[in-house]
């Protein structure tokens, strides 16, 4: 087997994997809505997705032009350089996606894909010019600077416009339907709403899903001829059908435009997209086909015969929509990728996921300013009534995971202008990506859409900007990667990009093992929370917060009993390992507690019984619970560092001394946690009153002092040993008034039966 055959089998290899890590980027394009609107199952939105994949993709060949003289000039380079530069480009193109999918980051494959070439292309290009001893400005010849520049600063007008015009619309919008809305009653209105969305969804889906088809040929030259009356006829056509449905049928038509704008975004992201990650492997192909009927030398035949159309093999064709379509189906990095989208553009509080910073709170205090001006200006009546058109309404749904992220109006609004805009950049042939598009579009509807309140405006906003720097910053690792990449291969031969292939697969095993771990952790919650129990009566849904907090106490005692007990063992035998493995359990634990806290908002408010005083209870208790998990953080990490930083060990006084408490400590938290568990509070009274940990603390610090005095221990072990008893005295402390509170909260729940 010759090298070139090898790299092209890697290519094809690097084709899948590509295909895995881009669509679980792109799914956030055409999934968003639907997802976010909740109207369907999430079955039916992946069928439905599924076949706009699968017609998209079996006719994208035409599209595959772009890898292959869209941002280089392929005569200028042998078919050894095109190599170098396509090897690199699929290198460098994995590693950036899988990063961006492991952090749940939506991207721009596009930018991606064309600065991957452009850095590939550039890198090769310097080695064949310092190689030849040519002058820096041949550079110039290898690159296609227009098509280039063309893509770049369509991307960077796309993201202003996505933004303001869906901002726009989706005002708009609110005006004519409020958020009370009743298609039944406003058949007319929405009979038009329809309309214009059905009609630029099949604009869109002529236009953007088939071009470059075999089939879009025999009918481009009809598109361009009667583009006026094609629209014209369509909008009246599908307003005539909007209003029959409606109003014989008792459809709601926004059902219909939803399923229906989900697919044409999936047929158009997988007509034009594909070649994102297949393309460079397709041209790949195709180069050492005509290489092999050459008969030349590797580095003699210069590949011109890229710049001609090559039609792409149907087989590779079915394949790549057959693996975008079980991609789309498994893979839960598609998934944290539309949550990160949704989350952003979500009516209402969430748990936000971005914090806050100096940009997003200018940004905020600008806006309210601006509005402030306007709010002035417009007569109150007005405003009173613009106001009453963005009142959302209170919704009557069991469970709060069932609560859409935003109304059947926005949905359709986020498809129709994406559609629109897309239709109208491809008319025009100015190079966009449809990321970024539907992007901005859906966080320029959530801002005129008031999703973005008070309340979460700054974390919202910071989220925005973190997903548009975060574009920018691909292009910049994109072009710098690929470009390294290439030299790297050009100068030291393509078994170095064996390596380089290998070790990538090792890095995506690597991010899989740790996503499906975070994912596990996930999964294993060690906190009880029922945030909604809308369904139980009063009395049931007062006793389940009850039951709920004395089983969070419950595993808290248990968790900490464990964690301390490893902690007293791992310092004593001076044992790294132990201490670092449970320094991991504790950031774990802390972590979930961190998240009941973030909770306590929704628990409360969830509460259908209202009653303050449980719920007054109910806060307390987390409050201690938070304070349990702070200590032994503290008591955990103090003491991994003291090892790690190899101070000296405890002394033997020391040791005895914190064994006893150890054993003082693991004893009354076993006997609570039975106490708790049958539910004994009088037991559970005594238990805390007979034990003896206020003593061997006190004897403990007073050693330490006498230790101090005699000069006999240095600084670093006082401040790690005094802040250990301290902060077990805090435990102890904190479990007292657990008791205490767990009493007066049965108290008043026997008195409220």
């Amino acid at each position: 087997m010759n090298i070139f055959l090898l790299l092209i089998i890697i290519l094809l290899l690097l084709a899948v994997i590509d295909l895995f890590v881009g669509v679980s980027n792109d799914a956030v394009n055409f999934l968003n809505s639907a997802i976010g609107s909740k109207v369907f199952p999430y079955k039916t939105i992946m069928i439905t997705a599924s076949l706009g994949i699968f017609i998209g993709a079996v006719f994208s060949s035409g599209m595959m032009e772009v890898a292959r003289k869209g941002i280089f000039n392929p005569g200028m380079f042998s078919f050894h350089d095109i190599m170098v530069v396509f090897i690199s480009v699929m290198l460098a193109d994995i590693l950036l996606l899988d990063i961006f999918n492991s952090l749940g980051m939506p991207t721009s494959t596009t930018v991606s894909i064309v600065f991957d070439l452009l850095g590939a292309a550039v890198g090769v290009g310097l080695m064949k010019i310092f190689s030849s001893h040519a002058d820096l400005s041949e550079l110039a010849k290898y690159i296609n600077s227009a098509s280039a520049l063309r893509i770049i600063s369509g991307i960077l007008l796309s993201v202003v416009i996505a933004f303001s015009v869906g901002a726009l619309v989706q005002y708009i919008a609110r005006l004519v339907f409020s958020f009370q809305y009743d298609y039944k009653k406003r058949i007319i209105s929405t009979s038009i709403f329809a309309g214009v969305t059905f009609a630029s969804i099949t604009y869109f889906i002529i236009l953007k899903g088939l071009k470059g088809t075999d089939f879009y040929g025999d009918i481009k030259h009809y598109i361009h001829d009667y583009t006026e009356s094609i629209i014209a006829l369509s909008l009246l056509f599908w307003t005539i059908v909007s209003y029959i449905l409606i109003k014989f049928f008792k459809v709601n038509v926004f059902h219909i435009i939803i399923l229906l704008g989900t697919f044409s975004l999936a047929l158009a992201f997988a007509g034009n997209d594909l070649v994102n990650f297949i393309g460079v492997p397709i041209a790949g192909y195709n180069s050492y086909e005509a290489w092999i009927h050459s008969g030349q030398p590797a580095n003699e035949f210069m590949m011109g015969v890229l710049g001609k159309k090559v039609p792409t093999p149907i087989i590779f064709l079915i394949g790549a929509a057959i693996i975008m379509i079980l991609t789309l189906a498994f893979s839960s990095k598609a998934q944290k990728v539309a949550k990160t989208a949704i989350d952003l553009s979500a009516q209402g509080e969430k748990e936000e996921k971005f914090q806050a910073n100096q940009v997003s709170r200018a940004v905020v205090k600008a806006a309210l300013a601006t509005n402030n001006v306007f709010t002035a200006i417009l007569p109150e009546k007005t405003r009173i009534w613009i106001d009453s058109r963005f009142r959302t309404p209170v919704l009557h749904i069991k469970k709060r995971k069932d609560i859409p992220e935003f109304d059947l109006v926005r949905a359709s609004v986020n498809l129709l202008v994406a559609a629109i805009l897309i239709s109208i950049a491809t008319s025009m042939k100015l190079p966009l990506s449809t990321t970024y598009v539907t992007f901005m579009v859906a966080m320029g509807a959530s801002l005129a859409d008031r999703a973005w309140g008070r309340e979460s405006a700054v974390y919202r906003i910071a989220g925005v900007f973190n997903v548009i720097g975060g574009w920018f910053l691909t292009a910049f690792s994109a072009f710098s990667i690929a470009f390294i990449i290439s030299i790297l291969v050009y100068k030291f031969g393509f078994y170095l990009a064996i390596v380089f292939f290998v070790l990538e697969l090792y890095m995506l095993y690597r991010s899989q093992k740790k996503h499906n771990e975070e994912k596990q952790e996930e999964k294993e919650e060690l906190f009880q929370v029922n945030d909604h129990p809308a369904d139980l009566d009063e009395k049931k849904s007062t006793e389940l917060l009850i039951n709920e907090s004395m089983s969070n106490i419950n595993k808290v005692i248990g968790y900490i009993n464990r964690l301390f007990e490893n902690t007293v063992e791992g310092l004593t035998k001076y044992d790294l390992e132990l201490l670092k493995k449970n320094d991991k359990n504790v950031r774990k634990l802390y972590k979930q507690g961190n998240k009941l806290k973030d909770k306590l908002f929704y628990i409360i408010k969830s509460q259908e019984n209202k009653d303050i005083i449980i719920s007054n209870n109910y806060i307390k208790l987390m409050d201690k619970i938070q304070d349990l998990i702070q200590s032994i953080h503290y008591i955990s990490k103090t003491s991994k560092e003291y090892v790690d930083n190899t101070h000296m060990p405890l002394s033997e006084e020391q040791m005895q001394s914190l064994v006893k408490i150890r054993e003082e400590m693991v004893k009354m938290m076993n006997e609570m946690q039975l106490a708790l568990v049958n539910r004994d509070l009088l037991k559970l009274k005594i238990v805390y009153k007979s034990n003896h940990l206020d003593q061997l603390i006190e004897n403990a610090i007073n050693l330490q002092v006498k230790c101090i005095q005699s000069d006999t221990c240095g600084s670093k072990n006082s401040r790690m040993y005094l802040g250990l008893l301290l902060e077990t005295k805090d435990i102890e402390d904190s479990l007292k008034k657990l008791v205490r509170i767990i009493m007066d909260a049965t108290k008043n729940l026997e008195l409220k039966n």
